[in-house]
């Protein structure tokens, strides 16, 4: 083989070598919209049947503002705001840029932000759930672009970019996103809790009330679809390099799917049975699913997978506990996004300083993992994604936009924000349920049809 044939040889296998990692993000991002559709099937099924579609319109609504809101700043904040509240220069991630549209130069920034986006709009899903049949849908948008392009990519600039000053400081190691996209929605999930108050019918004299879904089946189908699109989603936490670097974590340090795939299923497996042995109850038993994988995410790439499963089962077990206090203390979080989420973030980042203190941090002169480290670092995540979520939901209450009116929301989100009927052939079902306020006591008539 002659010099120029050697040349062109190794031009074309770094092309393709280019094209391979093109390739997996791409197939990452796609099977990451399984979450979505697994948020859209689980929530519709939780929801009574008067917010079906409400509460569906939501999710697809979800992706529709955070793809265009994180291309025009959420993708510039990841790397604008590495070292804290004061911007660096990150020309090149400004959306009139270059490398922020076709270019047969670039064969990284495209794929990089679509799987980033898709992480945004799952923390507005998560959102979502919590929030169902009483947010106004406009006051729902707000605070998914604001968590979705605006709160968790700034602190995945502090826990995940290579600069970030968490990693820099703390030697913050969170691979799958425990702290950076659950802990930070779950916490401002709560804060807009807090804020936008129980449904009607929730408390009784202090007690809470089940509300039951109207599909549990459809609840659990769409539970077990987050969970497929869960490998797109930790499959897009993974660094697919060229030449002979192979596999790394986001920070850089050495891995491989292989170890994502014992802990993934791991954590799966443990979470289903720590929250079926707590709780017994269908829906919880799946939320144990997600809350098992989250609470070991932050570690994929350095638990032994027999530790994950045991770490997965104490998540979910906490889980329906903390549900439980949550509810104790007066906040209706209608699906424990709470709980699932943003304990099992918490959780998951905290662990690591426990089980992998003293693991070395790749960039130059960060330090060891730490307990203090992550403590300090789970945090800082639940107090960025609590602070803007409780501070927007308030002042949006104050004008009046967080809530809908006790009448509509007694006779239907569906009713008012939707036109059409989620199922059409069969018979109605009561729109006021028991144990929440009746029909004349909301301003309706007994038929709970506004306009009648």
């Amino acid at each position: 083989m002659t010099p120029e044939e050697l040349e062109a040889f190794k031009a074309a296998f770094e092309m393709h070598q280019a094209m391979n990692v093109e390739v997996f993000y791409w197939w990452c991002t796609a099977i990451m919209f399984m979450i979505h559709a697994g948020f859209l099937a689980y929530e519709i099924g939780a929801s009574r049947v008067k917010n079906a579609l409400a509460s569906g319109m939501k999710n697809i609504l979800t992706l529709a503002v955070v793809v265009p809101t994180f291309y025009f700043f959420g993708w510039w904040i990841y790397n604008a705001f590495p070292g804290g509240l004061i911007p660096i220069d990150a020309s090149g991630a400004l959306p009139w840029s270059t490398s922020m549209g076709p270019d047969v130069t670039d064969m990284g920034t495209g794929i990089f932000w679509a799987a980033f986006a898709m992480f945004g709009a799952t923390t507005g899903s998560i959102l979502s759930g919590a929030v169902i049949e009483r947010i106004r849908m406009s006051a729902y948008l707000i605070l998914t672009i604001v968590v979705g392009s605006g709160v968790w990519i700034l602190a995945g600039a502090w826990g995940w970019h290579p600069d970030g000053w968490l990693l820099l400081d703390l030697g913050y190691h969170d691979v799958g996103a425990s702290g950076v996209v659950h802990a930070v929605a779950g916490f401002f999930a709560l804060g807009v809790l807090i804020n936008l108050g129980p449904r009607i019918g929730k408390f009784v004299n202090g007690k809470a009330m089940a509300i039951v879904p109207h599909n549990l089946p459809m609840a659990l189908i769409g539970l077990m679809m987050i969970i497929v699109g869960f490998f797109g989603f930790l499959g897009g936490c993974i660094i697919f390099n060229g030449g002979d670097t192979g596999w790394t974590t986001i920070y850089g340090n050495p891995t491989n799917l292989s170890a994502f795939a014992f802990n993934t299923l791991m954590g799966f497996s443990g979470g289903v049975i720590g929250a079926y042995l707590a709780s017994r109850e269908p829906f919880m038993t799946m939320s144990g699913g997600l809350a098992g994988i989250i609470t070991v995410a932050a570690g994929l790439d350095v638990y032994y997978p027999g530790l994950t499963f045991f770490l997965a089962v104490v998540g979910g077990i906490t889980m329906p506990m903390v549900g439980k206090f949550v509810e104790k203390c007066g906040i209706d979080d209608a699906v424990g996004a709470v709980a699932v989420h943003g304990w099992c973030g918490f959780l998951g980042v905290v662990l690591v300083g426990i089980f992998a203190a003293g693991y070395p941090s790749v960039p130059e002169g960060a330090p060891d993992i730490t307990f203090f480290g992550q403590l300090l670092g789970a945090v800082i995540m639940c107090v960025t994604g609590f602070i803007p979520g409780y501070a927007i939901s308030l002042l949006l209450k104050k004008m009046g936009m967080l809530r809908v009116p006790p009448k509509v929301e007694a006779a239907g989100l569906d009713l008012v924000e939707i036109p059409a009927i989620p199922y059409p052939e069969r018979v109605p079902s009561r729109d006021i349920v028991e144990g929440t306020i009746p029909a004349d006591a909301a301003g309706l008539p007994a038929n709970g049809v506004l306009g009648s």
